[in-house]
């Protein structure tokens, strides 16, 4: 039969690996990228303007868990890379694979517009118009800051910086400044450990309590601490079981977050996705982070929060993550409000068909591997290997997904589209059997 043509919208690191397995399926395929380089969100100062990292960001997966299966890094690397060395690995990914001619590089998606025949047309940037059988959203979805909704009182009357923290990138320009970081997330924990070690104060703010788990344990990357075989057969035990496991083993070498001065988290352990950080505890009891409760309102050159106290800022950094946005749709066509958006295991629209989407996710774990699984599945369907499911189990599939992640993770933007990274590969490799089975 004659195999349909694809294009992959962003050369981030879900982009590429989609652009591999597609290549690897042999479906005709040109990837759109905005910038100049690949990396996307990890190429730092990416022209484009929509990576989010800081000059000294390290990756807060091992580079084990990270890698993609089929191209490991490199054995010299540290079990926790540079910015700078996953750019590397990624350039390195493209050339090796010979991927590079199929990115069109400084050519955006300005729109795409479904045709009436079946297919896809998109308008490039340039003015370039192509039409395609099969179109692979992978423009990622940690480039559009979230502000704080509605802004805090007062925000329009302090004369201090306010920023988002995807804006944040080095240190030297808060030396001598009193900063408020506002979040709970890792970036929130990065930024307010780094300027920890300027000379100014640095205060912590976050609306509720969060647990912080370390990089390493026992000498070993925290996600690498038990083999491959051992961590899939403890992914298939019932989740309050695996909960109270890592509640131990958490209990044991962290002990209670509020012996360090913060909050007490409103949830269980796994029911938030975690905040990983060696260092912030570190920060916090050495007196050099303070941490704060939700701010309530701001004035001319003070921060005031929900306990009644107030402090000095010369800047507010909001760590308040990002919204799910496809410039490229019309928002009435395709959209996710709320960061909510229906998808068949995270990859297939119900309702719209020849579209596809890329690491559209939030793992325990890194989206590389992730992203490369749900390639290799697009590629099946499109070479006929696979058939979904009747439309009214995608529905109900997609209804108890949503169910689940209500009943174990906290109401918030940010878990809207929450995976375990083992159970979802798991998963996937089955319903890819079953679908197998269907043609």
């Amino acid at each position: 039969m004659a195999l349909p043509r694809a294009a992959v919208i962003g050369a981030g690191s879900s982009g590429i690996a989609g652009l591999k397995t597609l290549v690897d399926a042999g479906i005709d395929v040109v990837c759109y990228e905005k910038s100049d380089r690949v990396g996307g969100n990890w190429a730092y100062r990416n022209p484009n303007g929509m990576s989010a990292a800081y000059r000294s960001l390290h990756i807060n997966t091992s580079r084990n868990r990270m890698a993609y299966r089929d191209f490991p890094m490199p054995a010299d690397y540290p079990a926790f890379p540079h910015h700078s060395q996953i750019k590397d690995y990624f350039d390195s990914y493209v050339d090796h694979f010979d991927l590079r001619h199929r990115i069109r590089f400084g050519c955006g998606v300005r729109s795409t517009r479904k045709l009436p025949e079946g297919g896809w047309e998109v308008t490039d940037e340039g003015g370039g118009v192509e039409q395609y059988d099969a179109l692979v959203v992978a423009n990622g979805h940690h480039w559009d800051p979230r502000w704080p909704e509605p802004a805090f009182p007062g925000s329009d009357v302090f004369t201090g910086r306010q920023m988002h923290a995807h804006s944040y990138d080095e240190p030297e320009e808060f030396v001598g400044k009193d900063v408020v970081v506002l979040g709970m997330g890792n970036s929130a924990m990065d930024i307010a450990t780094e300027l920890s070690w300027t000379p100014g104060n640095v205060y912590l703010a976050m609306r509720r309590g969060a647990y912080i788990v370390p990089k390493y344990v026992a000498g070993k990357p925290l996600d690498d601490l038990t083999p491959e075989w051992l961590t899939r057969l403890i992914a298939r035990l019932p989740f309050k079981v695996r909960q109270l496991m890592n509640r131990k083993v958490f209990d044991r070498y962290m002990g209670d977050m509020q012996d360090y001065g913060l909050p007490k988290p409103d949830h269980k352990l796994l029911e938030a996705h975690p905040t990983i950080s060696d260092l912030i505890l570190s920060r916090i009891t050495h007196g050099r982070v303070v941490p704060k409760p939700q701010i309530s309102h701001l004035t001319e050159d003070e921060v005031h929060f929900t306990d009644g106290t107030s402090v000095h800022a010369d800047a507010v950094i909001y760590g308040t993550g990002y919204q799910v946005s496809f410039p490229f749709f019309d928002e009435d066509f395709l959209s996710a409000p709320d960061n909510v958006l229906p998808l068949f295991r995270r990859v297939f629209h119900p309702a719209i068909e020849g579209v596809f989407f890329l690491a559209l996710l939030q793992p325990l774990g890194a989206t590389m591997p992730l992203a490369e699984a749900q390639g290799k599945w697009i590629g099946d369907y499109l070479r006929g290997r696979y058939l979904l499911p009747p439309h009214s189990a995608m529905l109900a599939d997609i209804e108890h997904d949503r169910q689940q992640m209500r009943k174990r993770y906290v109401a918030s933007k940010r878990h809207t589209m929450q995976v375990d990274y083992d159970d979802y590969l798991f998963e996937l490799k089955r319903e890819r059997r079953r679908g197998a089975q269907r043609t």
